[in-house]
């Protein structure tokens, strides 16, 4: 009732919070039941009443006005000498009271449906202005400690790249407007968040989990995700989050932090799927059987998920909530699988980056996802409502020159088009006006397909500050070398500039290999001589646990293949062997991507690496960018050319491989002995030769 009548009133502007925020206290969490924050009016804080029966609401009143008062005092730029610079005003509101005016006592207002109007109306903020609001409300919003950095930052130098990130990461400390819209705002069912890499998808995830938490401490929830590396910063995450929201840590076996596939074996080797196997009953599937059963990589997975829910003959309730972050690499059958284990009303909350996907899919709508009744009807539909599909645009993470390079190389918007190719396109979105809902602006030209279109990205959702440090040439650089060899000493170098001279400790620096396959191979000599000149380093998930990505109770430097960095950040990125990322072969979009998601693990700084004629092309392109200012200028494909892309691109199982290897080299024999005369076309029948003809002359247009 106070939703509507406050949704239903122009007189005043605002932003209304209901249960927010917790605060603690030494009688334990205290939740505000409403807070609305007004432009105008300043701070007014709801004190609800179900029935008839009012207590002894001033003191209620009283209670909550000191308790936000003390919360807010910390943040000095809301303080004026000793008092508070904004007006908090405390409103009973007790719908079921029909006369509201028997009770009402000076200085502590009440109101029921009908009076709410006419009573904020009697409240002012005679300082306000729109900069305070701001601040205000960013102060009510504020998450602020959860985000500070691993460990303490010493540095001597002011224009050091240590003291440079210092001032960064100082600045990105607390939450957008967006981001906290999409912790705070729940949903029963589906819920979906999108985002760029870097635009806090994860952190958001985390810190919902732990607000669901704190709300609802009875709840069974889930946290789930693809990189497993990703496990200690959500506990931590959560863990900060409580404690500054309820002054208590989280009970750990109410929410849970677990793997999506898991394994017999206790709680560190839990996972969602094992978890569903073990309550149903059903086969449990490990990688090595699962790969012999449905096929490798994800295929394994997926098919595991598909016979368990095929296998289930009645409903398994396991959890209230579950959050899954990087779902776009994920299949259906997954997200099915968790959909399918929750009580009503099924409170599924998943955030992905299509662009992230190492698998080269894309991932479908919920509708698409979750499947439709024996009628069509879809059992999830997120409609009209935008509480349901959220989209953080601002990306925190990356600088301008930084994430536009990454999607100009994912996209191959500057890719030279082979001789066989009308375009040197990659991958493309289906929907043009996705390039708008990730923070895009159209500079020339139409997105629309079949048109000439040059995008760029505004300050508002690439903030200034985070490209205002260095120079635009420091940002992100490419070196074409040689060979191997002299990468890998050049490297070496660039990182003991990084620890001697430029003040970046041990976990600022990140070293990622495209090729998760070769990753301990091509690594260890860099290593090795690292550890000769007395420079700790770890490859991760080998040297340590699977669940450890950074090493931060001793100085070492992370190594690492593309898909342990996934949700991962650092200050310095390095990405070498970069020219295993131009192969002319399939799966280019899922190798691009590769480089994308390594290129969107900075911070601050990236360098990408490699040589060889791959390692020229790539560096070209990222050349041509910056011909064009890092503004992406290209014709958008078609439906037709998205399909040829789709299948140009496309990744091939194991037994689609086989069946190519073995029809290529019957063609190879059937074309040598047409040149060679020991057969001729006219041995051929008729219907095959024009089957064949017409197949070849479909391909070359």
């Amino acid at each position: 009732m106070l939703e509507n009548s406050l949704s239903n009133s122009a007189d005043f502007r605002g932003e209304c919070f209901f249960g927010y925020p917790l605060i603690a206290t030494p009688e334990g969490k205290f939740a505000i039941d409403a807070t609305l924050v007004s432009p105008d009016k300043g701070i007014i804080l709801f004190d609800l009443v179900e029935g008839t029966r009012l207590g002894s609401y001033g003191e209620r009143q009283d209670d909550i006005a000191n308790k936000i008062e003390a919360r807010l005092k910390v943040h000095r730029e809301l303080v004026v000498g000793r008092k508070l610079g904004v007006e908090i005003h405390v409103i009973t509101f007790a719908p079921a009271v029909t006369d509201t005016a028997q009770y009402r006592q000076d200085g502590y207002p009440i109101s029921n449906a009908d009076t709410l109007r006419s009573v904020i109306a009697q409240l002012s903020w005679p300082d306000a202005n729109e900069t305070k609001s701001r601040a205000v409300l960013s102060a009510i919003e504020s998450i602020s400690s959860i985000r500070k950095s691993r460990t303490r930052r010493e540095v001597v130098r002011e224009d050091s790249r240590g003291a440079k990130l210092k001032r960064l990461e100082d600045a990105i400390a607390t939450l957008d407007h967006r981001q906290n819209r999409a912790v705070i705002e729940t949903v029963d069912g589906v819920q979906r968040i999108r985002g760029l890499a870097g635009s806090g998808k994860t952190i958001v995830l985390a810190l919902k989990a732990a607000y669901l938490h704190s709300q609802h401490p009875d709840w069974r929830i889930a946290v789930t995700f693809n990189t497993r590396s990703l496990k200690g910063q959500f506990r931590k995450l959560i863990n900060n989050f409580c404690i500054e929201q309820t002054g208590e840590e989280p009970d750990w076996t109410s929410i849970r932090v677990v793997n999506a596939w898991g394994a017999p074996g206790g709680e560190d080797r839990d996972g969602i799927y094992y978890e569903f196997c073990h309550a149903s009953g059903t086969e449990f599937f490990d990688f090595r059987s699962a790969s012999s059963r449905f096929g490798g990589s994800e295929r394994a997975f997926d098919g595991a998920c598909r016979k368990a829910l095929t296998e289930i003959s009645q409903p398994i309730t396991l959890y209230d909530a579950i959050l899954v972050d990087e779902a776009q690499d994920f299949s259906s059958a997954f997200l099915r699988l968790c959909h399918a284990i929750l009580h009503e009303p099924q409170r599924l909350v998943y955030a992905y980056d299509e662009l992230q996907s190492l698998s080269g899919e894309s991932l479908s709508s919920p509708e698409d996802v979750f499947g439709r009744d024996e009628k069509d009807r879809p059992y999830v539909t997120l409609g009209d409502d935008s509480r349901r599909d959220l989209i953080l645009e601002k990306c925190y993470r990356n600088s301008r020159p930084v994430l536009v390079t990454a999607h100009a190389l994912g996209f191959g918007i500057y890719r030279q088009p082979p001789q066989d190719r009308e375009t040197g396109l990659v991958q493309m979105f289906d929907h043009p006006r996705l390039w708008e809902e990730i923070g895009y602006r159209v500079k020339e030209g139409e997105l629309t397909a079949g048109q000439h279109v040059v995008l760029q990205r505004t300050d508002e959702t690439s903030p200034k500050f985070l490209e205002e440090h260095s120079s635009i040439d420091d940002l992100v650089e490419f070196y074409e070398f040689g060979n191997e060899a002299e990468q890998n000493e050049w490297l070496i170098r660039a990182i003991r500039m990084n620890l001697e001279q430029d003040e970046l400790r041990h976990d600022d620096i990140v070293v990622i290999h495209p090729d998760p396959f070769t990753t301990r191979e091509k690594t260890g000599p860099i290593r090795s001589r690292l550890f000769d000149l007395g420079i700790p380093c770890h490859l991760a998930g080998v040297d340590t646990s699977a669940d450890v990505f950074f090493k931060t109770e001793t100085q070492s430097i992370t190594f690492t293949g593309i898909f342990r960095a996934k949700g991962n950040e650092a200050g310095m990125v390095y990405i070498i062997n970069a020219q295993s990322c131009h192969s002319q072969g399939r799966d280019l979009a899922g190798l691009r991507n590769r480089l994308f998601t390594a290129i969107t693990r900075s911070k601050a700084w990236v360098r990408v690496f490699g040589y060889g004629p791959g390692m020229a092309a790539i560096k070209q392109e990222f050349e041509t960018l910056k011909e064009h200012a890092f503004m992406l200028g290209f014709v958008y494909p078609t439906k037709l050319l998205l399909e040829k892309l789709r299948v140009v691109h496309r990744d091939l199982s194991p037994d689609e491989r086989k069946r190519l290897e073995r029809g290529t080299r019957g063609l190879n024999e059937l074309v040598r002995d047409l040149e060679s005369g020991k057969i001729h076309v006219e041995d051929i029948d008729a219907e095959t030769r024009e089957k064949l003809k017409k197949l070849l002359l479909e391909s070359s247009e």
